[in-house]
């Protein structure tokens, strides 16, 4: 019964996750049909819309990052089950995103706006793009583990999971994090940009850029030299930009 659990609780998990990721993107796209987006909510004045989002996204942020690291799941996993640990941290991050989505307050003041029809659609072919770009990095590294369901069915199966191994396939032998690149594109690729939407890319950008660091220290823990040489030669995320030394 309780292996039965561990892969309801991923599934659903996981299904809510998709419903999430999707929203988000309306979220961040100003999309037809989304009724809370980051241009679109309560009206209220800049005052008390800039510290009630920049809560918004340091919760975000915090979360995020805090609950990822090896210390934090060290202490986590007494009382959580580890088949179910990450499927839970899953479930924190939809949470947060939900809280997000319902809590921001837009700032709708123009920042730029390109209305060249060229120029506009350019711009949402590389939103478009960002998010392809995530969605497919996701299964490179393997989908199914990164979002808990992996975790669940080795446990129904009475399984342990493979050694962790450093490989490149694809993106990963252009940049080191392609998975944050295409986020970069998605949040910064728009042709209206109001200072709301500044707000959320230029956070969530700063939080990216400090996940970073923190991500790699521990993947040099876990694959020593093997990584320290993967990120002296391949760049971070913009592609032929060099490494932290040129190869």
């Amino acid at each position: 019964m309780t292996r039965i659990f561990y892969l309801l609780y991923a599934a659903v998990a996981y299904a809510i996750f998709l419903a999430v990721f999707l929203y988000l993107i309306a979220f961040t796209g100003n999309l037809p049909g989304a009724p809370l987006t980051v241009d679109r909510g309560p009206e209220s004045s800049p005052v008390l819309a800039l510290p009630v989002n920049l809560a918004l996204i340091a919760l975000f942020g915090f979360q995020h990052s805090v609950m990822a690291r090896p210390a934090f799941k060290a202490v986590w996993t007494r009382h959580v089950p580890p088949p179910i640990e990450r499927s839970t941290y899953v479930m924190m991050t939809n949470l947060v995103l939900v809280i997000l989505f319902l809590g921001w307050h837009p700032i709708t003041a123009p920042v730029w706006t390109v209305a060249n029809p060229v120029g506009a659609a350019a711009l949402w072919a590389l939103f478009g793009l960002g998010w392809a770009i995530v969605l497919v990095s996701t299964f490179l590294i393997n989908h199914f583990e990164l979002f808990g369901l992996q975790q669940a069915w080795f446990a129904w199966r009475a399984r342990t999971g493979a050694k962790p191994a450093l490989h490149q396939p694809f993106f990963y032998k252009l940049v080191r994090h392609p998975l944050y690149a295409g986020f970069f594109l998605a949040f910064w690729a728009t042709p209206a940009m109001s200072a709301g939407h500044l707000m959320l890319a230029v956070g969530l950008s700063a939080y990216m850029l400090v996940a970073i660091r923190l991500e790699e220290r521990n993947l040099v823990d876990t694959f020593g030299a093997d990584y320290a040489a993967y990120r002296e030669t391949t760049p971070m995320l913009v592609p032929g930009t060099g490494g932290r030394r040129r190869a």
